[in-house]
């Protein structure tokens, strides 16, 4: 059985620090529902299978690792639902 994926844009959250770089504090759902990122796990330059490149932030997400990108200047989230 194979499972379609589908890109998400999303709103994210972030932080820039001193040194440019970015680290995403939360996801932007909608607008009620806001999930804050718990932990990075691992940012690494990357492909998505669902279409695009970039960033590429393994992240835990409500008890659940998600992968979240950012692409060029937006940030979108793979995902079960378009």
């Amino acid at each position: 059985m194979v499972i379609a994926m589908y890109k998400k844009y999303v709103d994210v959250i972030t932080m820039v620090d001193k040194h440019g770089e970015v680290k995403p504090l939360a996801i932007q759902w909608d607008e009620i529902k806001r999930y804050p990122i718990e932990r990075v796990v691992d940012i690494r330059w990357a492909a998505s299978p669902v279409g695009g490149s970039g960033l590429r932030f393994t992240c835990q997400i409500a008890g659940h690792e998600r992968i979240l990108f950012y692409e060029r200047n937006r940030w979108f989230i793979e995902s079960l639902q378009p």
